[in-house]
């Protein structure tokens, strides 16, 4: 490949990465409202179209056949990764009713191929580049305005890969048009990448330290709402992740949500029937299980992996209780809507489906881990299961002797997944110190889970289906409710409850479903007047719930409940032995209080620390970056500045004879210094006479340095532009020579 080729290549290389980093934008704001396998297709796609843009040695007539292909079978190979049925040969989506489902995911996946080939085809100048970047910023400003999903680092990415962008292009152009000039950057690309380094630290580093800014006037929307009288809220908001695209923050209802990675904000009560079950036992209706915390929420891409097909009345093999004895309990649901719900809902761990109707495209299929039931189906107009019965086995715990195990003796011989324990690498540090703090006085881990639970439901945090979210500073969720926002509903607790105990090194997870819904009052009392836990009871939208399981060695995994005003129910056995609490410490003094007070502020003040820590280091970086550039600078014009002091006194430019009077004044002075001093009212000529005669070593050296002075003096003779750096080097190199010489 000749030079020549070789640079378009790579400016071509370039373009593509800006183009996929662009799409990559749209990926983030729709994975939570795609289906996950629907994502992964789209990614896929991207990425394939991508690559096979940049052979650039095949023809187009070639690479887009290449492009569909490989993009089908991409799509094929993830569905099948989430155990959804896909035909043999592609002819068969069209022939077979049975696998129509699949054609939607070829489509999204399509959509992006064709999306990215367009922009890489048509986008081909300045302007083009321009009006790309402008409909983006313009599209995510107003989805960051109309919808519940905040947009602020797409904006800016965006905003970077158009700078970027307009770069490349910029290059590009210039090669065509110059094509001698670029071969003379393309000898030096150093100067090339280095002059971009600093344009974008500048920008950077100017962007970083700019003051903030309140708005002075109030944007159409904002203004629109007030007017209305409707309420302003931000974030996604919901129970269980439930969010609606055009619904802002505050608007959301509740309900049983699939996405569960961008929690937050509020949501309106939706008391719209859900189901019905009968039980003996009041309790939680578990649906899915969530394992790896993103720090905005749960991500879950396993979402059936791992998983079997299971049939009614077969077994469900559990998770792994040990020894604890168990009782069985039974509850039939019936379903009060047409939803259809990824999952059946029983009580604790479902051991078997006694009953149920399924259509003949669908199955059951059993997650050992997260005990899990999911329903599953190759069609999505495929009706939810109206009735089914199912049992579950409730264990009988010893509180008293769970109390008293320790970690060694509930987690020695009973190993955990890693992911149970899973703690992002950038999580704050004060979360943990915080954790610490609570359990101090706890011993053991069910202790130290009782003291986490206590905490979270003390009078430090309130329950509200709409938390002010304008104390907000830091971006990991649990930092900003445990520290600003201190306000919210089960999602915030639960999420706090299940980081905190893993902050431990206690394994948890997090659990989503409905909280045990309402029984009639004529079910609800006995015959003799007294309670009675079973009943039927009504689900509604209003009960969708979360709450933390924390896994306790051979007593299995066990619910426990941190959101203020909901009781979890007793599973079975004794009641839970709270751990005794310290008697209340003495009045503290004023100055004391105010020691505490600063102490609480400390974690506080560093919450901007630790949400802007990428923007301080991109800040320092392009400080470096500006630092190194001007001292390079400094270097490169060190010269010039040997001259300021010349060109001050002059008040004007010098000519080259003005530089070589001053650059000889210069080493008259250095060499008065070694003994040569110039008499009061003699002239140089008249002083290097005397200095030959004490120094006759010396004679050479001084010669040329009193010629070119005279000559610049006296001379009419124009004065080369770079004389001065003869004398210069004639001053070196006396300088030296008067450490050899010995004066007679």
């Amino acid at each position: 490949m000749t030079h020549k080729h070789h640079s378009s290549w790579l400016l071509h290389i370039l373009k593509l990465l800006w183009i996929w980093l662009l799409l990559q934008q749209w990926v983030s704001f729709t994975e939570p409202l795609l289906f996950e396998e629907t994502t992964a297709g789209i990614i896929a796609a991207l990425a394939i179209t991508a690559v096979i843009e940049a052979m650039v040695f095949l023809k187009r007539i070639i690479r887009v056949p290449l492009q569909l292909a490989l993009i089908v079978y991409a799509v094929f190979q993830t569905l099948s990764s989430y155990s959804i049925p896909v035909p043999d040969r592609l002819g068969e989506i069209f022939r077979d009713d049975q696998y129509q489902h699949v054609l939607p995911y070829i489509w999204f996946a399509l959509a992006a191929w064709a999306i990215f080939n367009f922009i890489a085809v048509w986008v081909n100048s300045k302007r083009k580049v321009l009006l790309v970047v402008g409909l983006n910023i313009v599209a995510f400003g107003i989805l960051d305005s109309f919808t519940a999903t905040e947009l602020w680092k797409e904006t800016a990415w965006v905003a970077g890969i158009g700078m970027a962008w307009l770069v490349t292009e910029h290059f590009n152009r210039f090669r065509r048009r110059f094509p001698q000039g670029w071969a003379l950057l393309r000898r030096n690309p150093l100067k090339i990448l280095g002059n971009i380094l600093v344009i974008f630290s500048l920008i950077i580093f100017a962007g970083v330290n700019m003051p903030t800014v309140q708005p002075s006037l109030t944007d159409p929307y904002t203004a629109w709402r007030e007017w209305r009288g409707m309420p302003l809220s931000s974030g996604s908001g919901g129970l269980g992740g439930l969010g609606t695209l055009l619904n802002p923050g505050g608007e959301s209802t509740s309900g049983y949500g699939r996405e569960d990675n961008n929690l937050g904000g509020g949501f309106n009560f939706d008391y719209s029937p859900v189901m019905s079950i009968a039980s003996e036992e009041r309790s939680y209706w578990r649906g899915e299980t969530r394992s790896t915390y993103s720090g905005t929420g749960w991500t879950n891409r396993q979402r059936t992996r791992g998983s079997q097909p299971i049939d009614p009345g077969q077994q469900l093999p559990s998770e792994g209780q040990g020894s604890v004895p168990s009782t069985t309990v039974e509850q039939s649901v019936t379903m009060l809507n047409d939803e259809v719900y990824p999952v059946l809902f029983g009580a604790y761990s479902m051991s078997r489906v006694d009953e149920v109707e399924l259509p003949q495209d669908s199955e059951l299929r059993w997650k050992r881990e997260g005990a899990e039931l999911h329903f599953t189906s190759e069609s999505r107009q495929s009706a939810y299961p109206k009735q089914y019965t199912v049992t579950s086995e409730i264990p009988m715990i010893s509180w008293e002797e769970l109390k008293e195990k320790s970690a060694d003796e509930l987690y020695a011989n009973a190993p955990m997944d890693e992911s149970y324990y899973q703690i992002p690498s950038d999580f704050p540090d004060r979360v943990r110190g915080l954790a610490e703090e609570v359990t101090q006085n706890g011993d053991t881990p069910y202790e130290k889970v009782l003291l986490l639970q206590q905490y979270l439901q003390s009078s430090e945090f309130s329950y509200t289906n709409a938390p002010d979210l304008s104390s907000k500073r830091s971006d990991d969720f649990v930092d900003s409710f445990l520290f600003e926002i201190q306000e919210g509903y089960c999602d915030y607790f639960s999420t706090s409850m299940v980081m905190m105990a893993r902050s431990l090194d206690i394994p948890a997870r997090w659990v989503k479903g409905y909280a045990p819904g309402n029984v009639p009052n004529e079910q609800y009392m006995s015959p003799d007047g007294t309670r009675t836990a079973s009943g039927s009871y009504t689900v509604t939208n209003a009960d969708a719930h979360s709450w933390a399981e924390i896994y306790f060695g051979e007593y299995g995994w066990i619910p426990v409940e941190a959101t203020p005003g909901f009781t979890m129910p007793i599973l079975a056995g004794a009641e839970p032995q709270e751990p005794v609490a310290e008697e209340e410490p003495e009045e503290e003094t004023p100055a004391e209080e105010e020691e505490e007070e600063e102490q609480a502020a400390a974690p506080a003040a560093s919450a901007s620390e630790d949400s802007g820590s990428l923007t301080a280091l991109l800040g320092t970086a392009a400080g470096i970056v500006l630092l190194l550039w001007l001292g390079y600078v400094i270097w490169r014009r060190r010269w010039s500045f040997r001259f300021l002091r010349a060109r001050l006194s002059t008040g004007k430019p010098l000519t080259p004879a003005d530089k070589v009077v001053a650059e000889t004044e210069r080493w008259l002075r250095s060499v008065r210094r070694k003994g040569l001093q110039q008499g009061h009212n003699e002239t140089l000529r008249e002083s290097v006479l005397r200095w030959r005669e004490q120094q006759p070593a010396l004679t050479p050296l001084l010669e040329p340095l009193l010629r070119r002075f005279e000559h610049a003096r006296y001379s009419p003779v124009q004065v080369e532009p770079e004389a001065w750096r003869a004398v210069h080097e004639d001053a070196v190199r006396l300088k030296k020579g008067i450490k050899k010489a010995k004066p007679v």
